[in-house]
């Protein structure tokens, strides 16, 4: 039995006619120059990534934020080190400075100290008239039991050490004197003031005015009579040159 091809729209086309119509509407393409216009955008449109520099500019982008992140931390570690530097720097300050407040502290402390348990000359600025032991008519017990300071009559008249007024008043022949008891045991005279300017029991401190010298009592003329002694009383008395020199007074 005889077979035949069935004609009409629903016949599909043989290989050589599908193969026949795309090289036909390929010519017909290129004749008028629709692959020409169409085929380089489409082609252009999926370059290859490296192509275009995408990568390359996100990659300079995170660079560049990376670069910023670390300049602001240094810049952070480099301000934190400054204010540590600062800190230590005024802690160092402070603590210099209390140094030198301590030493100055104790070099006034030092100093009072000294001032207070040290010795000075009953007159500033004077000499020795009459020395220790001078023999003569003039004195009672036949020699000196002081010494003289020369001084006009009004000259001020200072403790020569820490102690206390044990006597501030007429002393007969010393005429207006004050004893002072010293702090270490012994006891100093001041005779022929013109006036006194302390009084029984007070406190007085090395070089403090205890009166203004004169010429009261068995005198010839004005001066400051001095003795050392060993208690309060007449007749105790010891080298009054010697006893300054051992407390550390030139004289």
């Amino acid at each position: 039995m005889a077979f035949t091809c069935a004609s009409g729209k629903h016949r599909r086309p043989s290989r050589i006619q599908r193969t026949t119509a795309r090289a036909a509407g390929v010519a017909a393409l290129t004749t008028t120059g629709v692959i020409g216009t169409l085929a380089a955008p489409a082609l252009a449109a999926e370059p290859a990534a490296e192509t275009t520099g995408l990568i390359p500019v996100l990659s300079s982008a995170a660079a560049d934020q990376i670069a910023e992140q670390a300049a602001a931390q240094q810049q952070a570690a480099e301000e934190a080190a400054a204010a540590k530097r600062a800190a230590a720097a005024k802690r160092a300050a402070a603590e210099k400075a209390k140094e030198a407040r301590e030493a100055e502290e104790r070099a006034a402390r030092e100093a009072e100290h000294k001032r207070l348990n040290g010795y000075v000359l009953p007159i500033t600025g004077s000499y020795l008239s009459t020395g220790y032991g001078a023999g003569g008519s003039v004195w009672s017990s036949g020699s000196h039991t002081g010494v003289d300071f020369h001084a006009a009559s009004g000259t001020s008249v200072h403790a020569v050490g820490r102690g206390t007024v044990v006597e501030a008043g007429w002393g007969g022949a010393y005429g207006n004197q004050v004893v002072i008891k010293m702090n270490d045991g012994t006891y100093t005279q001041y005779g022929h003031l013109s006036s006194i300017g302390v009084s029984v029991g007070q406190s007085v401190t090395p070089g403090q005015q205890i009166g203004l010298s004169g010429a009261t009592g068995n005198v010839t003329g004005a001066h400051l009579h001095f003795e050392a002694r060993t208690t309060a009383e007449y007749g105790s008395d010891i080298d009054p040159v010697a006893y300054l020199r051992s407390h550390g007074v030139d004289v």
